[in-house]
């Protein structure tokens, strides 16, 4: 479980970097590269998701 959750964290903060980047200092040099980092950091939640769930039993 802790595992999972550094995981989650990590990739979590992956994106939270490449947004604030791509609209903070990439975007004055180059608008479609700042495009590009968006959405990759749009794509990494639903895996980081999906990561912090993996084989997560249903019984409690």
């Amino acid at each position: 479980m802790r595992r999972r959750k550094v995981a989650y964290g990590i990739m979590m903060g992956v994106c939270l970097v490449l947004f604030v980047l791509a609209w903070t200092v990439v975007w004055r040099f180059s608008v479609p590269a700042a495009v590009v980092m968006a959405v990759v950091a749009m794509v990494i939640p639903p895996f980081a998701a999906i990561v912090a769930n993996w084989n997560v039993d249903g019984r409690r």
